[in-house]
């Protein structure tokens, strides 16, 4: 009885000395591989990768611990007090791009964060903060982007890690997601960054990324259907839109690009009748109105404007996009002092926002 509880011990010994952590890195490689084949594969990034010199950084000074709580803070205290990441709205990086560069944004940290963590055998996810999805407006169409925090479960309880300073956090809805969609959302980001600084070719070629590894991404559907519109292939935009509403049929971003390509189009009563239905289910979206009040300072309406821009500051004053929308109103108006005091307080918010530097220099700050 003694030998055989002997060879048990012997054997499970064995067992555990053969334990490795889940490669998550390498299982997500092999679905590149599987679901898009290998040309494709080779291109596509993952995000929290972490290469040998971030390892090899972090490893420096680390005291072993066995509780969970202290590994996720020693990974924190590295982030934040180590290499004192600091914020930078854009560009969004990889993890090992953030730790070289010593700054990023909200989904740069994430990635910095879940790589260094699962490297040291924690098991963090990514988690999407249903309740705060980012618009931006330019030229008539609505781009894109969500919030993503950082997730673990301790003792029971979802954890959540986020980096965005200029923001109170007073988010209520989360939503895990699996890593596929993380990077979705990764390619997402910078291609609408790229949209955004007007490289279309190149938000072009991001957003197909993020569209073929997460084919159910609304978010890149809507920005690629931008993509399209903004090189004049309407066909195109409206078809993606439609596929994103397909997924969604209550998103505001795909229904209000949709309407704009309706009119682009001479398809006047489908457009009209496409913006009631979305005014009347988005009644709690501040960037839904900062997006009307912007479409009718464009149609010359500067009392219609003022007054969506005010319903936007009503449900959420800490949106610095909210108060560059009220700074573009008053300039219209002539009002130079209230473009003057809401420029301040957007830039109190977000000193890094290009719009609201652009602006500043405009009114001689």
């Amino acid at each position: 009885m003694a030998l055989a509880v002997a060879a048990c011990c012997v054997l499970f010994a064995a067992r555990c000395s053969q334990y490795k952590p889940f490669d998550s890195v390498g299982f997500l490689r092999a679905q590149y591989t599987k679901e898009l084949g290998p040309d494709l594969a080779v291109r596509i990034d993952v995000p929290f990768a972490v290469d040998t010199e971030l390892h090899a950084a972090y490893m420096k000074g680390i005291q072993p611990a066995s509780e969970l709580s202290p590994r996720v803070q020693q990974v924190l205290d590295f982030i934040f007090y180590r290499i004192k990441l600091s914020y930078s709205l854009t560009p969004t990086r990889n993890a090992g791009g953030t730790f070289r560069a010593r700054k990023g944004n909200c989904l740069s940290f994430v990635n910095l964060f879940v790589g260094l963590a699962r490297d040291q055998g924690l098991n963090p996810f990514y988690v999407e903060v249903t309740d705060y999805q980012k618009w931006n407006h330019r030229q008539g169409l609505v781009v894109s982007q969500g919030h993503i925090v950082a997730g673990m479960y301790l003792e029971g309880q979802l954890k959540t890690y986020d980096f965005l300073p200029f923001r109170l956090k007073a988010y209520r809805q989360f939503k895990p997601i699996d890593d596929q969609t993380a990077v979705a959302h990764y390619y997402n980001n910078m291609g609408a960054e790229a949209l955004l600084d007007g490289d279309v070719e190149q938000a072009d070629r991001l957003l197909t990324i993020a569209s073929k590894v997460a084919p159910r991404f609304d978010k890149s559907l809507n920005n690629l259907g931008v993509c399209k519109a903004r090189r004049g292939d309407f066909a195109a935009a409206v078809a993606l839109y439609h596929s994103g509403l397909a997924i969604d049929p209550r998103n505001a971003m795909l229904m209000s690009n949709l309407a704009r390509a309706y009119q682009e189009t001479g398809r006047a009563a489908e457009a009209v009748a496409l913006l009631v239905k979305i005014e009347e289910t988005n009644t709690s979206n501040p960037f839904f109105y900062v997006y009307l009040g912007e479409m009718a300072l464009a149609g010359g309406d500067t009392a219609k404007a003022l007054d969506y821009m005010a319903r936007a500051l009503r449900l959420d004053g800490e949106l610095p996009e909210v108060h560059l929308g009220l700074v573009k109103v008053y300039l219209a108006l002539g009002e130079l002092e209230n473009a003057r005091h809401y420029l301040a307080r957007a830039l109190k918010l977000d000193a890094t926002d290009k719009e609201a530097l652009r602006y500043a220099h405009l009114l001689g700050r």
